[in-house]
């Protein structure tokens, strides 16, 4: 009789790069170690690896994994059927839910947070923060240009509104991430869509 080789899963993979993710969002890509993620994700060495590869696997992967939930998320409020300006402001307030779990944990965005660092010396994060980049200014220029199209904005170009929309979100990272004092979000987030609906 032939015994069977290897063992039914007993994780799961979305918690445990949930998990990972945590400890990533928390310390950095270098700042964290593989004694950390395996306390985490509560999977020994071997196991990890055998699951999801050597640390920047982990990484990437608890970050792509971040990154399609949340960015799904900010897109079903941005294109919500309000009004721009409406939709804009749910946008950023549901990023800022996300930045900011509560009093004692502001972390920011992971990818903003994590791999701008990251990215400098390794091409395949380096990569992946363009390609989320990318994503971004992506789902700006297709509400803008709906904007236009229904006759709600009338001038502006979609993509450097997008740009300037995106660059309003990673703002909001890192200045929750470095807890600024007199930094007050929500009145960041009113004041920055007046300013992209000027065009």
């Amino acid at each position: 009789m032939n015994k069977k080789r290897g063992r039914p899963r007993n994780y799961d993979p979305e918690a445990a790069l949930n998990a990972a993710l945590t400890v990533f969002w928390q310390h950095g890509f270098a700042g964290t170690s593989l004694d950390e993620l395996s306390t985490a994700t509560g999977m020994n060495r071997p196991s990890l690896y055998a699951a999801f590869g050597d640390k920047k696997s982990i990484y990437r992967k608890s970050m792509d994994q971040f990154s399609q939930t949340f960015l799904g998320e900010l897109e079903a409020n941005l294109f919500a059927g309000l009004s721009l300006e409406e939709d804009l402001v749910n946008f950023y307030k549901a990023a800022l839910s996300e930045y900011i779990a509560d009093s004692d944990i502001a972390w920011g965005c992971p990818v903003i947070c994590t791999a701008t660092l990251a990215a400098a010396y390794d091409d395949e994060i380096q990569s992946d923060l363009a390609h989320a980049l990318d994503q971004i200014d992506a789902m700006f220029i297709k509400r803008f240009k709906q904007a236009q199209d229904e006759g709600e904005m009338k001038s502006g170009n979609p993509k450097k509104l997008a740009q300037l929309a995106a660059a309003v979100l990673h703002s909001l990272a890192i200045r929750t991430r470095a807890r600024q004092t007199k930094f007050k979000p929500e009145t960041f987030i009113k004041a920055s869509v007046a300013e992209i609906l000027r065009g």
